[in-house]
């Protein structure tokens, strides 16, 4: 046995967690740039929670709501030069897996005079602001991993970057906030958590470590499956879709992601899919390509969530995404390409080519 375990977080979970806590915020300095999305950080009740806590520990906060559903390199320089402006000492960022990356971005730019596409060098002059994390969603597990994934408009598609300096500080995770989702997003975050837990278990990079976090998380999201199902969603599925997120990033972490994620983005750039829907769409025919190369744990995962073949977990996929996508072959032709550029495709627990990742997307979207 050999392997790294780090986590730079430092995790809050749990009802009213900000205000319980809010004498953290005071650690980080006295000058808090906010960075969300539109709605989100308001309609969940987070940003007046975030704001309530700045306000009693007497710390001056500015306001960037302007994160895009899949943020750009344009958006990320665009709220670091804001950050910048405002004289920010830590960043703070609220909602889904947008914000959260843009947070982290936002927190190197603010600091160091770069052209963004040099975030992905992954090393900085200067250290990136604190970042503090509240996320208003169950999926991406971004409150908890370094990474911030940008859509790169020049090589059409998303890439991440991230080192030991963007994991957030402090994330606080309050089920409350999720309430806010809509049942379509609920289901495509809870599938996108899924899928960083399955991704790290079947990865080349998986350690014993890891290994707990996920099973997990896989076991949580298997508690969850019914209650999706039949849209009966209360407060205490939601902490549980939650505290699964938050796994599944622990996870990646340390394993990254892999040809789901890859092919998926495609999914996000092109066709403008969710991006927990486009992991959600591959997810069967992943188990079936690498099922002779990880026979025991796949039968693990399928165990976990008491499904009984693959054959059953797609269905519980279809089901539960309710799409109905058709694609061209020369859509996939590209798309595969551009999944094999992406450096997840090399952690992936079976070697894979070009030809396989085409004929994993052809038998899950043709």
């Amino acid at each position: 046995m050999e392997f790294k375990y780090q986590i730079g977080t430092k995790a809050f979970f749990g009802e009213a967690c900000i205000g319980k806590n809010k004498d953290e915020l005071r650690k980080y300095g006295s000058k808090a740039f906010i960075v969300s999305g539109k709605s989100s950080a308001k309609a969940s009740g987070a940003l007046k929670d975030v704001i309530e806590a700045l306000e009693e520990s007497g710390i001056e906060y500015e306001v960037y709501d302007k994160v895009e559903n899949n943020p750009t390199l344009e958006n990320v320089k665009e709220g670091g030069a804001a950050a910048k402006n405002f004289g920010a000492d830590m960043i703070i960022g609220i909602g889904g897996g947008s914000p959260l990356d843009a947070a982290k971005a936002v927190a190197v730019l603010a600091v160091n005079d770069i052209d963004p596409v040099e975030l992905y060098k992954n090393s900085f002059a200067n250290k990136p602001l604190p970042i503090l994390a509240v996320p208003t969603t169950a999926g991406t597990g971004s409150e908890v991993t370094p990474y911030s994934i940008l859509t790169r408009k020049d090589l059409q598609t998303k890439m991440s970057f991230g080192n030991e300096d963007t994991f957030p500080k402090a994330a606080f995770l309050d089920a409350r906030y999720t309430e806010s989702m809509n049942y379509d997003t609920t289901v495509d975050t809870a599938i996108d958590a899924l899928s960083h837990a399955v991704e790290g278990y079947l990865s080349k990079r998986s350690t014993p470590v890891s290994d707990l976090f996920a099973v997990e998380a896989i076991d949580l999201f298997g508690q969850c499956i019914k209650p999706l199902q039949d849209k009966e969603i209360n407060l205490e599925i939601r902490e549980k879709l939650l505290y699964a997120s938050m796994l599944g990033g622990m996870v990646i972490s340390h394993t990254g992601t892999t040809i789901v994620h890859g092919m998926g983005y495609s999914l996000t750039y092109f066709k403008d899919i969710p991006h927990g829907r486009a992991n959600g769409l591959l997810m069967k025919e992943y188990f079936n390509y690498n099922y002779e190369a990880a026979r025991e744990k796949i039968d693990k995962v399928l165990g976990l969530m008491k499904v009984e073949s693959i054959e059953r977990f797609g269905e519980i996929m279809n089901g539960l995404l309710r799409g109905n996508y058709k694609f061209m072959e020369e859509e996939l032709v590209q798309y595969a390409s551009l999944a094999m550029k992406q450096r997840s495709a090399s952690f992936n627990i079976k070697t894979v080519t070009e030809a396989d990742l085409l004929g994993i997307m052809k038998r899950s979207l043709m």
